[in-house]
């Protein structure tokens, strides 16, 4: 099948109560309408994109939307969904024979449940996925929230996206809609026009995101990233040994370009390389006049915003200092203040340890001083790409 997909993004979100739309909130570093483009944009069936954002966001879309190996194209939405819904599919082109409707705000499709999808397709010309509900539903009078009658629980299923539909039967649908009917999803156009829609099993993690406790939710179900660093700077003397912002001894320290602060530094490394984004040098080069002599916790608090800027923040960390002589045990609750405040953890989030390497090699013999660190990050709030 050559397969068209309509991302629906053009909602505000108002019950998200965020000051973006909730489509562009993040989750492991990508936003609610990254993680729906790149599931689509995976399957094998797939031809081509369409993203229908507000009009004020469709200059942006080839950021919003992030890279994509199919062709992907972004259009304006309309006033109500089903126009936002038509405005997609007509950017599709002639080729489609099968056509994916799935909102942004349902991250966790995956290649399965489009496979059900388009199986349905095949079968009837429209399919949707549900799953069952747990719950006995009841039927109310609005006047009075009293309970006009129970429903039977077998047959209550909660209809999901992506819906699939042939050209044919998607265009009898928008027709329908332009009788004036108002409705929440095009499997209920394509009903009210005649056309077999078919349920196909949906999936209990392919939730929307409508309220911040579903964002919550799936945020505390997303697995931390965590990132190791290291560093090692030769001891000269006349120059301060600093670790966390911390002069541990004023008149021998590491030769660098910097302040080489090596709790820091290991410390940036990990950080960095939990979000996949390179080493220290990489950001804060030895060649470049801009670091000269730079603080270690200043070079902490940039990689931080580094991290914050793709979505994650440290939640804990955990520094080892190996260092032959001066002992660090005075030193530590300070240097582990000076890391949390520029982290913007408590301190219990950051532990530092300091080690001796019993004579052994260069930082043995109290020739040099290395650290190792290790960064545990999580998801924040946020715009992609921001």
């Amino acid at each position: 099948m050559h397969v068209g997909v309509v991302i629906v993004a053009a909602g505000r979100g108002d019950r998200m109560g965020t000051p973006v739309p909730k489509q562009l909130l993040t989750i492991d570093g990508r936003s609610l309408l990254q993680h729906s483009v790149a599931a689509f944009d995976a399957h094998p069936e797939v031809a081509e994109i369409v993203v229908v954002l507000p009009a004020d966001r469709v200059g942006d879309g080839a950021v919003l939307a992030g890279p994509t190996g199919k062709a992907c194209a972004f259009v304006a939405g309309g006033a109500r969904r089903q126009d936002s819904v038509r405005a997609g599919a007509g950017a599709l082109s002639s080729a489609v024979d099968a056509v994916l409707i799935h909102d942004a705000a349902r991250p966790f499709a995956d290649r399965a449940l489009i496979d059900r999808v388009l199986d349905g397709v095949r079968q009837t010309g429209a399919s949707v996925p549900a799953v069952r509900s747990r719950d006995t539903v009841k039927r109310l009078d609005p006047a009075t929230h009293l309970i006009t009658s129970t429903l039977p629980r077998d047959e209550i299923w909660l209809a999901q996206t992506p819906q699939g539909f042939t050209p044919t039967v998607l265009a009898a649908a928008f027709a329908h809609a332009d009788t004036g009917v108002e409705a929440t999803d095009e499997a209920m156009l394509a009903e009210l026009a005649g056309h077999p829609v078919r349920i196909v099993l949906g999936d209990e993690r392919n939730v929307k995101m409508t309220t911040p406790e579903d964002l919550r939710q799936a945020r505390a179900a997303t697995p931390p990233r965590v990132g190791t660093g290291y560093d090692l700077h030769r001891l000269v003397d006349g120059r301060p040994l600093v670790l966390g912002g911390v002069v541990v001894d004023p008149a021998r320290g590491p030769h660098g370009h910097s302040d080489g602060d090596v709790a820091c530094h290991a410390l940036v490394d990990a950080m960095l390389g939990a979000i996949g984004a390179g080493d220290i040098g990489r950001h804060f080069s030895n060649t470049d006049p801009r670091w000269k002599d730079a603080p270690g916790l200043d070079l902490l608090g940039r990689a931080a915003a580094i991290v914050r800027e793709q979505g994650y923040a440290v939640s804990s960390c955990d520094v080892t200092v190996i260092l032959e002589r001066p002992k660090l045990a005075p030193h530590v609750d300070a240097i582990r203040a000076g890391i949390a405040a520029v982290l913007g953890v408590g301190v219990d989030r950051v532990s530092l340890k300091g080690k001796t390497n019993e004579g052994v090699d260069a930082v043995g013999r109290g020739e040099a001083v290395a650290a190792h660190a290790v960064a545990v990050l999580v998801t924040i709030s946020g715009e992609a790409g921001r």
